[in-house]
């Protein structure tokens, strides 16, 4: 046995009675999700009748509802309903005539509760139905609309004739929404459904509960928030720094500070002064200021300030899929305080259904760092051989992609890549101060301070699809050279063979390699990028055997993560069976390493140092 293996072995022995973490959770509610996420999906007005709070609230009245149905005074109603029920058995014509009366009954209310929703929405036939009913004195008026939604609901759980009804009007509406327009409808539907069953709670606490009641006690947790307040799909009910204010509370409270992981999420555009800032208050602190020493980023008296070091954040959370880069110019300052102190970064880096729904900007349709050959000629590399890589997709689902691409992250670990950046800052304004924390003298001076060993967990892995495309892409060479070269993975600037660089192989790389090739190859190349299997990782049968031929290459081992992606994942499968799935899918060794050994590694920084006070003193 050779020393990393020694070293490996004692240092599972040392963590075998010591907790789990998962890396990736979500603990946010309904409230922080702004209600139009099936705008783009959707035409209008489709997207706008069907608003998340609407999910959330149905779902909040329904869990309250269902607690009432199990009471006595319910048992009592059903025991009265069979009595009436075998009696009306004599009385056939009665409770035929009774069950026409009650279904018109409810499809009138029915739909005064949609046209509540949307007076466009009113069908005339039922009016008039409601207005015939009122000729015979048949239809019975109620004041309040919720009383209605009560006899609605009531009906559908007490007789089978009016739930079938509804039953079969919403098959026909899932039908229809399914073949609208867009191959990721039942995804975004699905995922409307999650957030109505799984964050109607009103308070992050609870959601927190159910998913820890799923671990053994003491699973260490690292809660991701989200800021969506961006994304052009209507104003959350509630802000993004309230909900981050109430994380930090749950974080000091007696029964979560020993399980609570919490990170801050950061969005370029809360960069700005406070008065420009989207939904501020006047008591609100300025998001983020920093001041440059000389030698070291110092924080100012701002919003990440007290969350890293009164709060105890540990690390901060980035979404590009929401419109913008995660090398924005704004955010340098900031990787860099994160580079001197460790502080991990983790990225979303998946294609999903979260993402920037307004219209696409100019800008974003070249790349701001990245190259195509223009050349005529194969091997020209002359000043018009090159220009900015075309970006031209048109649609939000689509060119999200090139914000969410795991390349991005080259412009900040390669030096020449964050040089490029700096110049094109410093060429707009003379006077930046990324000219001085990064000791930029000209475009082509290499840096004298960069961000090579950013602390960087690129999550969910690329997503699953991109698992499968790495299996699939068996005849294109460049998908093949991390089987070929395991230490290494590819080679993102130079050839392969000769050790040339190579202009415009970022441009081929980008264009149509799996980003698994791509991620394993940043994870080999630069020595704090991780990746994490959340979400991912519900799709057993597609995942395990890659991931363990993963685990057996000892440049990828020490930085592969495991989390889960609760409450996003919980439309496919409960973290209690994904915990069961891999630990008995695992070796006893691999599933140490994912779940114990290498998060304590990740979420380490200088600030805070190690997640146990038992693992300090040691």
């Amino acid at each position: 046995m050779n020393s990393s293996q020694t070293d490996e072995v004692s240092q599972a022995a040392f963590l075998a009675d010591k907790p789990f973490v998962n890396c990736h959770t979500h603990i946010f509610t309904g409230d922080h999700v702004p209600p139009f996420l099936a705008r783009s999906y959707l035409p209008f007005p489709f997207y706008v009748l069907f608003p998340v709070n609407l999910i959330v609230a149905f779902f909040r009245f329904y869990f309250r509802f269902s607690n009432i149905i199990y009471g006595s005074f319910i048992k009592r109603l059903v025991r009265i309903r069979t009595v009436i029920a075998q009696t009306l058995i004599w009385l056939g014509l009665v409770a035929t005539a009774g069950g026409y009366w009650l279904t018109a009954l409810v499809i009138v209310y029915a739909n005064h509760l949609i046209t509540y929703i949307s007076p466009k929405l009113q069908l005339s036939w039922i009016v008039s139905l409601q207005t015939w009913m009122e000729k015979f004195h048949i239809y019975v008026y109620f004041s309040r609309l919720r009383i209605e939604l009560l006899v609605v609901l009531l009906s559908c759980l007490a007789f089978p004739s009016v739930r079938n009804m509804f039953i079969s009007v919403a098959r026909i509406s899932w039908k229809f929404v399914a073949s609208l327009p867009g191959k990721n409808t039942i995804e975004l539907i699905n995922r409307y459904l999650t957030i109505g069953r799984y964050a109607f709670h009103k308070r992050q606490r609870d959601s927190l509960a159910q998913l820890a009641r799923q671990y053994p006690k003491h699973t260490r947790i690292v809660v991701l928030p989200m800021d969506m307040e961006f994304m052009s799909a209507g104003n959350p009910r509630k802000r993004y720094r309230d909900q981050m204010q109430e994380l930090a509370e749950l974080k000091e409270s007696k029964s979560c500070k020993d399980i609570l992981l919490p990170f801050i999420f950061v969005d370029p555009r809360r960069c700005v002064p406070l008065n420009e800032e989207k939904n501020s208050n006047p008591g609100d602190k300025i998001f983020f200021s920093y001041k440059w020493d000389g030698n070291k980023i110092i924080l100012g008296d701002c919003f990440i300030n007290d969350f890293i070091n009164e709060h105890k954040f540990i690390g901060f959370k980035i979404y590009p899929a929401l419109g913008y880069y995660p090398f924005d110019p704004v955010l340098l300052p900031l990787w860099k305080y994160a580079e001197e102190n460790d502080i991990p970064i983790l990225s979303h880096c998946i294609r999903g259904t979260i993402f920037y729904r307004g219209a696409k900007k100019w800008s974003w349709n070249k790349h701001p760092v990245f190259e195509q050959s223009m050349a005529r000629n194969e091997g020209d590399e002359g000043p018009d051989a090159f220009a900015p890589l075309d970006l031209p997709q048109m649609k939000n689902v689509d060119f999200s992609y090139n914000f969410t691409h795991p390349m991005n992250f080259l412009c900040l670990l390669e030096e020449s890549l964050l040089r490029k950046l700096i110049h094109a800052e410093v060429k707009k304004d003379p006077n930046s101060d990324l000219k001085n924390i990064f000791g930029y003298s000209d475009e082509t001076t290499p840096l004298l301070r960069h961000l090579h060993n950013l602390k960087i967990c690129l999550a969910h892995f690329g997503g699953d699809d991109e698992w499968k495309k790495y299996y699939e892409r068996d005849r294109y060479f460049l998908s093949n050279e991390l089987t070929q070269d395991p230490v290494k993975g590819l080679d993102f600037f130079t050839n392969k063979s000769t050790g040339e660089p190579r202009r415009g192989k970022p441009e081929q790389i980008w264009k149509y390699v799996d980003w698994y090739t791509i991620i394993c190859s940043m994870i080999l190349q630069y020595p704090n990028v991780y990746a994490d299997i959340s979400y991912i990782l519900h799709d057993t049968h597609a995942i395990q055997p890659l991931l363990k031929q993963t685990l057996e290459n000892k440049g990828l081992r020490p930085k592969v993560l495991y989390g889960t992606d609760f409450f996003v994942v919980r439309n496919h499968k409960s973290d209690k069976n994904m915990l069961a799935e891999y630990e008995e899918g695992l070796s006893h060794s691999d599933f140490t390493v994912i779940a114990k050994t290498n998060p304590r590694t990740f979420l380490y920084n200088k600030i805070h140092g190690a997640l146990f006070k038992e693992e300090q003193e040691n």
